[in-house]
């Protein structure tokens, strides 16, 4: 079964340099039907003005993914990584016994939008770490690529989780078929676009929530650019 939500009933705050959107409780916004689903936490979809950014915080047992989309992200973390993030990287950080960092668009006139994600890992207290890879276009055109993963599989960053992310871009007759242990968990989030998931037509910020399916069925796309979940039950 499966369960459609749109993408208008997340939850939203405009601090004027932020404008975010949340996926799932987070912050001031709460939802007891929407704390997570499986071992996914966090999914933010924010835009940060020009020149504004999250000053220096902390965090801990937890496996943060950085999913730019346009503009670039800065981050600095007192790992010593100092990194810019721009659109086709994936950055991970896991927090693990604890870490500061901060994020930061430094453009004069550009925004910066970027998706947040947050994962419960499957092991507490390690040594915090932090990975970034490219992932081409074409690597992602008409399929599902791989770019987090528990073993670090196909060149993804390795999760210290059970979970699994793909995304894919998809237009015109382009499809994917991706199989899945029905006893788990799987989610999608459509970035941009629309896509037909299973049957159900999502637009731009639309999820599809699934739990005791054996597949996901991508097809159909316009212009989609699109996250797929395998996460824990």
């Amino acid at each position: 079964m499966h369960f459609l939500r749109k993408s208008q009933d997340r939850g939203y705050a405009d601090h004027g340099w932020l404008k975010s959107f949340h996926s799932f409780s987070f912050a001031g916004y709460h939802d007891p039907k929407f704390m997570g689903w499986g071992n996914l936490r966090v999914i933010n979809e924010d835009r940060i003005a020009a020149g504004m950014g999250f000053g220096k915080h902390g965090h801990r047992n937890m496996e943060i993914i950085s999913y730019v989309l346009s503009g670039e992200l800065a981050h600095e973390d007192s790992m010593g990584n100092v990194k810019g993030i721009p659109p086709g990287d994936v950055q991970r950080m896991s927090a693990g016994t604890g870490v500061t960092h901060s994020e930061f668009n430094h453009a004069k006139d550009q925004t910066t939008h970027f998706l947040q994600i947050w994962i419960e890992p499957s092991i507490l207290e390690v040594t915090p770490g932090y990975e970034q890879k490219t992932i081409p276009l074409e690597d992602k055109q008409g399929k599902l690529r791989l770019i987090a993963s528990p073993n670090g599989d196909n060149h993804s960053v390795r999760l210290h989780a059970d979970a699994k992310l793909y995304a894919g871009l998809f237009n015109g007759e382009e499809f994917a078929t991706l199989a899945i242990n029905p006893k788990l968990k799987a989610y999608v989030h459509l970035i941009q676009g629309s896509l037909n998931v299973n049957g159900e037509i999502l637009t731009s910020g639309d999820a599809l929530l699934i739990q005791d399916e054996a597949q996901i069925q991508i097809k159909d796309g316009e212009n989609a650019e699109v996250l797929v979940f395998e996460l824990t039950a």
